[in-house]
Order: C-alpha cells, then sequence, then structure tokens
C-alpha cells in the first residue's frame, strides 16, 4: 500500500506539524505539495490515492478548518477514482448533537455540510464516530481550559454519574486504517465504543485520586448549569459548552 500525505507549503512555520511529516516520511510516505488554495493540486494529489482520510482542525477554540474540506469533496469528484473518503470526524457523531447548546456545536453544524457534501456528490465513505479523545479529555479529568489533572480539585458537570466515551488517539487511527477496505463499513459509520473505555466523570476523578494517592476537592455544578454556561466562570472558551452537551448531558453515550 502507498501512502501519500498531502502537507501545505505553510506548514513548515508549524514545528510539531513538520517533525510529524518527518516522520511520515521516515516510515516510507510519499509527501506531496499542494494548497486548498489551489484546487488543482487538490485533484492531483486525490488522483494518486484509492483511500483519502482527511485529519484536517476542527478544533472551534484555535484553527477551525472543517469547511475546507468542501473544496477536497470537488477534487474527488473531479478525480473519480477514490473508493473510500474518511473526512475529519473521528470525534462526537455530529448527527446526534444537534441539540448541543449553542456556541459548542460549531464543528457538528460544519461536519453536517460537509457530510451532505459527501453524499450529494455521490462519493463512497466512511465516516469514524469514537467520540472524546482520551488525550485531549482524560488527561486534564475533563476539567474545562486544563490538559493536565489539577493537583487539589475536579470539578464534575452535573453529578458527575453521566457516561462517556473515551478512545486513545493510537486506536482511533488503527481502526481507521482497518476500515479502509473494509466493505461492511462502505457509505456507513463507524463508531468505536470498546466497553471498558466508556466511563463517568466520577469515575475519572477517582482515577486522578488513585494516580495521586490523595484525595481532592470535589466541586458540583449540579443545579448550577445555567449560570455555569451563561457566566463562563471556569473557562470563556466555548468548547465549555461542547463538554456540557457530553458529559452533562451523556449525548457521546445515548445514542
Amino acid at each position: 500500500m502507498r501512502h501519500i500525505y498531502f502537507k501545505r507549503p505553510d506548514i513548515v512555520v508549524d514545528i510539531e506539524k513538520l517533525q510529524m511529516l518527518l516522520d511520515f516520511k521516515a516510515q516510507g510516505a510519499h509527501l506531496v505539495v499542494g494548497s486548498f488554495s489551489d484546487q488543482q493540486s487538490l485533484v492531483n494529489a486525490v488522483k494518486l490515492v484509492d483511500a483519502v482520510i482527511c485529519a484536517i482542525s476542527g478544533v472551534h477554540i484555535r484553527s477551525h478548518q472543517i469547511l475546507l474540506q468542501l473544496k477536497l469533496v470537488d477534487a474527488i469528484k473531479e478525480a473519480g477514482n477514490v473508493k473510500r473518503f474518511f473526512p475529519s470526524e473521528f470525534g462526537t457523531d455530529p448527527a446526534t448533537m444537534s441539540n448541543a447548546m449553542e456556541h459548542g456545536r460549531i464543528t457538528f453544524d460544519d461536519k453536517m455540510v460537509v457530510r451532505r457534501a459527501i453524499e450529494e456528490a455521490g462519493i463512497p465513505f466512511t465516516y469514524v464516530s469514537a467520540n472524546c479523545f482520551a488525550g485531549y479529555f482524560l488527561g486534564g479529568l475533563c476539567q474545562p481550559g486544563h490538559i493536565i489533572p489539577s493537583r487539589d480539585s475536579v470539578t464534575l458537570l452535573g453529578d458527575g454519574n453521566q457516561k462517556a466515551s473515551y478512545v486513545d488517539e493510537d486506536d482511533i487511527a488503527m481502526y481507521t486504517i482497518k476500515t479502509i477496505d473494509d466493505p461492511r463499513t462502505l457509505n456507513k459509520t463507524l463508531y468505536t465504543r470498546p466497553p471498558k473505555n466508556i466511563v463517568t466523570k466520577r469515575s475519572c476523578g477517582d482515577m486522578g485520586e488513585t494516580d495521586r494517592k490523595r484525595a481532592a476537592e470535589i466541586r458540583n455544578f449540579q443545579g448550577r448549569v445555567s449560570s455555569f454556561h451563561e457566566r463562563r466562570r471556569l473557562c470563556r472558551a466555548s468548547w465549555v459548552d461542547t463538554l456540557l452537551s457530553c458529559v452533562l448531558r451523556g449525548m457521546s453515550y445515548k445514542f
């Protein structure tokens, strides 16, 4: 299997992404230079492969670029040779998040726009949904604005007993690769939810206490969610809204 990695010219100013490119190249990947502002470069790159996996950023608090995939959809349609397209999904299924809170649903709404474009173009697809990235959410025990756990306190949204599914990013990648030529997943959504990975927010806090070997203060926002949502006491970033939908309402698990 030949691996083609499409890189934008501006990526060389991002040291982390540059290192990732060098790692891919060391493993045998063939790098192709192109740009989303150069449609022909997209078409040329797409013509080199049978399957396209897009991992463009969909983090709306940093570089939200989900709708750039519409140009990739056009390129795939023009090329006419792609047997499977994996758009940038991988997290919570946007089709289940229509009731998500307003600010946090930007990513989900844009992903649905891309889905409709894919299906209207008749492009073979697979949507991969793994709900919550373990490294992104569990690193800070789901604390808004934190990527490492607090040593002193854990904030629970609601009573902390709603379940959510957390999957390691490497496992998500593995399942995605295995799906490329699996006919059972053609034009379907693949849900990655290992039973042992479905845990409550409270149990995540308990695991953090075990790791610290001491108890932490438990702060509970049951009954104060409206105030929390309006005043952004913990974090003004809009991904707090997504946390409220996924963790408090259990929307990443109840489908």
